[in-house]
């Protein structure tokens, strides 16, 4: 009998995913690994189907058979979606009833990563469990090779455009619309909705090309989202939208071509939910705006502010039955018609609805809150065995000094100026800061506050140059 052992590279078995960078730190035998242990963890839960899809990556079709095998040598029916963007896959878990789901993706990374996103039964996979894929495939710890174990081609794009289309409620407006899923999985999706959908719509970058040719596949970064700026322009429309490379994050600009923040967005869509569901909680990240959390509370919310992490929101969405809750990121989570799972189509097409019912414009929305100066996220090197000491030593510092704390991910601290944040990356060896005041005079004293906590720590204060931006 075959014994099975796997080593992986350390620096792949990430918080909320594993990833890596093709022929270096990730190659097709890490993906069978992926397949042997997970696909184990599914069989001794009871699970019996799996459901498997993979981005545009010009890796991908090499590491999902691969996948594909692991699972099946488990004993498992895998029902492969193919080339899908990532909420497809997550959909197909639900509409097809499997016991688990794994997806090849590099998400927005550069084209030479790749990686795997997983839900165990209806949940995320993250965190602990990730390591425990490190430590069974290192020990062996597997289940026995089964000969019963099959995959099928399951299409779900009909199905999840259907379901998706069913929670549309913009009425008759036909609005102007362009769309950029930035060559990612997502394109086939946007396409369809973009022909179903009332309306003009525009669809640029529009053909899965792994390389990315156009512009990296991340919708948060400001200079990623200059082609849909234009193109907005030049069609003079109501607003333009953008997903990341597996389409689970996205990226707004206004009928003005300003760029919509994901608190902001957020803001727009709680307002909505809250008229449905006054009193309930909506759930958002701690590097969010505090205008977010007074504009919830506003409009009848509850405000809850949580650790930064897909998969942490998502099981706090499931503790505390929140509809909406988003990330500064632009994963954006609906659970009040939804699943409770990022799809960032399926929050393009009620943002859709939000706007075709509204008297004004998105950027009259965006304009009319209240502005803030802030800086965008800072990332800056820190070693991985002091990114969490570093904190720590903060957190003390400001305890000492009887500074008024909110410790749910970091330190954010809350001064007569506004607040500013410290945190440490769980992906990678960074620490993240971002600083908000209502005036220039007060954010520069809140970055000087963060500097000097910085350098009591031993660490070289980020670079602020150009860091302002309204908000």
């Amino acid at each position: 009998m075959t014994v099975f052992s796997h080593r992986f590279d350390p620096t792949v078995l990430r918080e909320y995913d594993i990833r890596g960078i093709i022929s270096e730190t990730l190659r097709p035998e890490d993906a069978f690994a992926i397949g042997r242990c997970f696909g184990s963890l599914v069989v001794r839960a009871g699970g019996s189907k799996v459901a498997v899809g993979y981005d545009g990556r010009l890796s991908s079709p090499d590491l999902e058979p691969q996948l594909v095998a692991g699972l099946r040598a488990c004993g498992l029916e895998v029902l492969r979606v193919g080339l899908v963007a990532t909420p497809m896959l997550y959909f197909a878990a639900y509409q097809l009833g499997t016991d688990g789901a794994v997806m090849v993706t590099g998400s927005h990374n550069p084209p030479n990563y790749n990686g795997f996103k997983m839900m165990l039964g209806r949940k995320p996979f993250y965190g602990a469990q990730i390591q425990e894929i490190g430590r069974m495939a290192a020990e062996g710890d597997v289940v026995p090779v089964s000969t019963a174990g099959s995959d099928a081609q399951v299409d779900v794009a009909a199905a999840y455009a259907d379901r998706v289309m069913q929670d549309y409620d913009g009425g008759e407006r036909k609005l102007k619309v362009v769309w950029d899923p930035g060559n990612g999985s997502g394109c086939a999706i946007t396409k369809v909705l973009a022909e179903r959908l009332p309306g003009e719509h525009f669809v640029i970058n529009g053909d899965v090309d792994g390389t990315f040719p156009n512009h990296h596949p991340d919708p948060t970064v400001a200079k990623n989202l200059e082609q849909l700026i234009a193109a907005v322009a030049n069609e003079g429309a109501d607003l333009g939208i953008a997903f990341d490379g597996d389409a689970d994050r996205i990226g707004v600009v206004d009928n003005e071509g300003q760029i919509l923040f994901g608190d902001q967005l957020l803001v727009v869509l709680a307002r909505d939910v809250l008229k449905a569901m006054p009193g309930a909680t909506v759930i958002a990240d701690v590097k969010a705006s505090q205008v977010l959390f007074d504009e919830i509370a506003k409009a009848g919310g509850n405000p809850l502010m949580w650790k930064t992490g897909h998969s942490l929101i998502k099981a706090k969405m499931a503790e505390t039955g929140s509809p909406l809750a988003g990330e500064m990121s632009g994963h954006i989570f609906f659970a009040d018609k939804w699943y409770g799972f990022d799809d960032a189509p399926y929050s393009a097409v009620r943002l859709l609805g939000i706007i075709a019912r509204a008297r004004e414009t998105l950027a009259a929305m965006r304009a009319a809150l209240p502005q803030v100066i802030n800086t965008p996220e800072l990332r800056f090197d820190c070693a991985e065995d002091r990114k969490f000491a570093v904190v720590q030593e903060v957190k003390d510092r400001l305890a000492a000094a009887g500074a008024k704390v909110q410790a749910v991910d970091g330190v954010r601290v809350l001064t007569g100026d506004g607040w500013w944040l410290l945190r440490a990356s769980n992906t990678q060896a960074v620490l993240v800061a971002r600083c908000e005041a209502s005036s220039e005079a007060g954010l520069e004293r809140l970055k000087a506050q963060l500097a000097e906590q910085l350098r009591a720590s031993g660490l070289a204060a980020p670079d602020f140059s150009g860091a302002n931006a309204g908000h």
